[in-house]
């Protein structure tokens, strides 16, 4: 990879039209890698479906890498609100279904994918690292709430807790192809919980 392909994304302040632009652009990439995969990727083809000129990408990004670690970036920041239903088991299964439903998503499982192949790409790992660490970090509260309430010893950690319950669904669809039912989902939150939660 040359030194082109390694150069970070140039960073740029948005807001209203700017911030607008750019996330229709991260969505064309996200349809783009998900429909051809990271060969078929291409800031021609991006411009196309975001409706902007070839250039805009350049001045953004100065790479396709650093485009697709921006795109899964931009996952990591959804707005997925923490859940809070007053229970460990019910804030882990609303958890467990936002997972699924983000990444059933169209266009996300092959984003991911491209992720884990081009793990060595500094630009890709870091905004894997990045994804994984603020999903965690958001989630925390799940784990702190459970053991203030009792449910889970004091021993627990969130990030163990965390990576428990949503490892299994995301090799379930990402790796083996098979769907997220309910059925495996409570499996799995059975599973988290019988292994972290405090015994009667």
């Amino acid at each position: 990879m040359d030194d082109r392909e390694q150069a970070s994304p140039v960073r740029r302040r948005t807001g209203g039209r700017s911030a607008r632009v750019r996330q229709a652009i991260l969505a064309a990439a996200i349809e783009q890698v998900a429909e051809h995969g990271i060969e078929g990727l291409t800031f021609g083809e991006v411009a196309d479906r975001a409706g902007v000129a070839v250039t805009t990408l350049y001045r953004r990004w100065e790479t396709r890498t650093a485009l697709i670690a921006e795109a899964v970036t931009e996952l990591a920041a959804e707005s997925n609100p923490v859940p809070d239903t007053g229970t460990l088991r019910g804030d882990l299964r609303q958890l467990a279904e936002q997972i699924a439903q983000l990444i059933s998503r169209p266009g996300i499982a092959p984003l991911l994918g491209t992720t884990l192949a081009l793990s060595r790409d500094p630009d890709v790992a870091a905004a894997r690292r990045h994804f994984w660490i603020d999903r965690f970090e958001r989630m925390s509260p799940i784990v702190h709430r459970a053991i203030e309430r009792g449910e889970l010893t004091r021993a627990a950690d969130p990030r163990e807790v965390i990576e428990t319950l949503s490892a299994p669904l995301h090799f379930q669809l990402l790796v083996g192809g098979r769907p997220l039912d309910d059925a495996f989902i409570t499996r799995c939150l059975d599973h988290t919980i019988a292994l972290y939660g405090k015994s009667e």
